[in-house]
C-alpha cells in the first residue's frame, strides 16, 4: 500500500472513516478500541528498543504486526462490511503466546506476592505495555457489548497481557534484579 498523503482533512470535524467507508465519531468506543491497540503497538516499539540484543525482539515485532490485524478487525463494522483477509488474526498467534508464557514460567523462580511494576527499564516498559494492553482489552469488551467483535481478538489481547507480565519478570530475572512485591501497609 502506497501512502501518498498524510493528511486528508476528512477528520477535521471529529469524524473518521471505518474500513468500508462508514463515518463515525472519533469519540466512539470503536475508535477508542483500535486507538488503544495502536498506543500499545507504540509502547511495544519502545520496549523492543530497550530489550537486550537477542531477547524477544522478533516476537515483539511479530506481536506488533498482529496488532495491525487486530486494529483492522476493530476498525471494521462487521454488521455492514465483511472482514478483509488482513483483519483476521494469523492462525496460531494466541497459542504461540500461551507457549511463550509457559516456557517463561518454567524459567522463573516461584513467585510470592503481588509484583510491583519496575526493575530494569525494559521490564518497567513491559509492565506499561501490559497495562495499556489491559485497557485495550476493556475497550474491546465494551465494543463487543454493542457491536460484533471477532472472539479471537479478545482472546489474543487477553493472552498478550499475560505474556507481557511474565516477560517483565523474565527481563528482571535475566538482569539479576529481584522483583519488588506489594507490602500491605494495612496488615
Amino acid at each position: 500500500m502506497n501512502i501518498t498523503k498524510v493528511y486528508t482533512r476528512g477528520g477535521d470535524k471529529g469524524q473518521t472513516s471505518l474500513v468500508g467507508g462508514q463515518r463515525v465519531s472519533k469519540a466512539s468506543i470503536r475508535l477508542e478500541s483500535y486507538g488503544t491497540v495502536d498506543e500499545l503497538s507504540s509502547h511495544l516499539g519502545l520496549l523492543a528498543a530497550m530489550l537486550p540484543d537477542g531477547h524477544e525482539q522478533d516476537l515483539v515485532l511479530r506481536i506488533q504486526n498482529t496488532l495491525f490485524n487486530v486494529g483492522t478487525n476493530l476498525a471494521t463494522d462487521q454488521e455492514q462490511t465483511p472482514l478483509y483477509p488482513s483483519a483476521h488474526l494469523p492462525e496460531g498467534e494466541t497459542e504461540l503466546l500461551e507457549k511463550e508464557v509457559d516456557t517463561i514460567m518454567q524459567e522463573l523462580p516461584e513467585r510470592h506476592g503481588f509484583i510491583l511494576p519496575g526493575g530494569t527499564q525494559a521490564a518497567a516498559q513491559a509492565h506499561v505495555c501490559r497495562t495499556v494492553c489491559r485497557r485495550a482489552e476493556r475497550c474491546i469488551v465494551a465494543l463487543s457489548e454493542v457491536a460484533k467483535v471477532s472472539p479471537e481478538v479478545q482472546q489474543y489481547i487477553n493472552r498478550l497481557s499475560d505474556y507481557l507480565f511474565v516477560l517483565a519478570q523474565k527481563l528482571n530475572f535475566i538482569a539479576g534484579k529481584s522483583e519488588k512485591t506489594w507490602q500491605n501497609a494495612c496488615k
